[in-house]
């Protein structure tokens, strides 16, 4: 029987990726973690092509063929850290090398939880919000643009509206980024800024609560979210010392809608951001296919590293 050997890709400081390490470790999995950054002065490569790529990497302490790796977790890794006389044009070319050769060479690995390809094209936030509404998931009437004429007829449409980024993460570089947050949108306020970028308008979805949903392999894990200040009202990450959890079961026709739009989106791990209004139905917000779970782990209990370690060995 062929020993698990499992990839895993994120920086050094990764708490929630240290929880899958030692729950493999602790099964008798090994491991061989990297982080981007080490490529390419600590961390080489090296493969040739037959009837398909043989070699491995290597770093100072441990190496790893391609032909060993069972399967591979692609978390939160960090840029390349290439010498410093790379600088310019010639750095943005070693940049590019280095993501399509070690990228594409990494990308032929099998058993991916999920796919770094399948991940960039479930973040785009118009694909998943299309596909989860003809799916039948409940989604909030959206506007995308950057017209500020148009913006303010959905307004007055929708009534109240928030302005959510397309992305999470924030303005400014690596080491202080400044958080950007669902905010609710002064119709006043849209004036021509607008049209410097585009922009995502909801309409304000009245809240009872909050979930999020942790999906891994069909395993679903809830997590009710209730929220006691103003601003976590709005958006929950501004004030996480505000919150409580509470595990709680999903509806019966929500989880056949998730399992379909996880399929559609080629995921085997999905956070999925969900209000529930005060009549009982679920609004879909987002699904992050690299969201983070490890503070609701912590807070419920739920075994989502165990769920975890169980996709990246086989085992269900």
């Amino acid at each position: 029987m062929t020993k698990n050997h499992v990839l895993v890709i994120t920086s050094q400081l990764d708490p929630t990726a240290d929880a899958v390490v030692t729950e493999l470790a602790r099964r008798g999995c090994q491991v061989f973690r990297f982080d981007t950054a080490q490529f390419p002065q600590e961390l080489t490569i090296t493969a040739e092509l037959g009837t398909q790529w043989a070699g491995g990497l290597r770093t100072k302490h441990r190496s790893v063929q391609l032909s060993e790796l069972t399967a591979a977790y692609y978390r939160r890794p960090t840029r390349f850290n290439f010498p410093p006389q790379l600088a310019g044009a010639e750095l943005h070319w070693a940049g590019q090398q280095a993501r399509l050769g070690l990228g594409g060479l990494l990308a032929n690995t099998s058993g991916w939880f999920n796919h770094p390809h399948h991940m960039a094209y479930a973040e785009y936030k118009p694909t998943q919000l299309a596909t989860a509404k003809r799916l039948g998931l409940t989604v909030p009437r959206t506007l995308i643009t950057n017209d500020p004429a148009s913006a303010r007829a959905f307004s007055e449409e929708v009534g109240a509206m928030v302005y959510k980024p397309f992305a999470s993460g924030g303005i400014g570089d690596a080491e202080q980024p400044r958080a950007v947050y669902t905010n609710v949108v002064d119709p006043n306020d849209l004036d021509d800024s607008v049209r410097l970028t585009a922009h995502l308008f909801q309409e304000h979805i009245a809240k009872a609560y909050e979930v999020r949903l942790t999906v891994v392999d069909q395993q679903f894990f809830a997590a009710r979210i209730s929220t006691h200040s103003k601003s976590a009202n709005i958006d929950w990450r501004t004030d996480y010392d505000s919150l409580t959890y509470d595990v709680i079961e999903v509806p019966h026709h929500v989880k056949t809608q998730v399992s379909a739009l996880m399929g559609e989106l080629n995921l085997r791990y999905g956070a999925l951001d969900f209000a529930v209004t005060p009549e009982g139905a679920w609004v879909f917000f987002e699904i992050n296919p690299n969201g983070q779970w490890g503070w609701i782990a912590h807070h419920t209990k739920l075994p989502i590293c165990e769920a975890i370690a169980d996709a990246l060995i086989g085992t269900r």
